[in-house]
């Protein structure tokens, strides 16, 4: 069974506000609590960050540590950031959005992969921490 999560957030800024900060891969520890380290380890096509770029990111959950590199597939500012696993131990898609609303930003992070763990305690864990991080992004903007 394949894990499907989705978290949503209401953060009252505006999405390029929301989005310029979450997209940028130079605060995924800030504010993303698995997230030990990320590095930029491939420019996109055209430089810098955009569809192509890889981030390889070192993370800690459930007790493990582990890293695993992320290609960006989708690159829209500030509506959506889409990646997928090219290397790590397990498959997986992180996507982001951000949707205006007529108080700030809806913020959603959907993450999919083929874990060995999957099922609801899985489901559970990964849904905790999304929700975490969400709430970590609005604390950080709102400095």
């Amino acid at each position: 069974m394949p894990l499907d999560v989705t978290v949503e957030r209401l953060i009252p800024l505006p999405p390029a506000t929301v989005a310029a900060y979450a997209m940028d891969w130079r605060h995924d520890s800030e504010w993303t609590r698995g997230i030990r380290t990320a590095t930029l380890t491939r420019e996109a096509d055209g430089g810098g960050f955009g569809v192509g770029a890889e981030v390889t990111r070192t993370a800690r959950f459930l007790g493990r540590s582990f890293s695993y590199v992320l290609r960006v597939a989708r690159h829209d500012p500030p509506t959506v950031l889409d990646m997928v696993s090219v290397a790590g131990p397990m498959p997986m898609r992180v996507t982001y959005t951000f949707e205006p609303t007529q108080t700030g930003t809806f913020a959603r992070i959907r993450v999919r992969g083929g874990f060995r763990l999957t099922g609801p305690l899985m489901s559970r864990q990964v849904r905790g921490a999304l929700t975490a991080d969400l709430r970590a992004l609005e604390g950080r903007l709102g400095r």
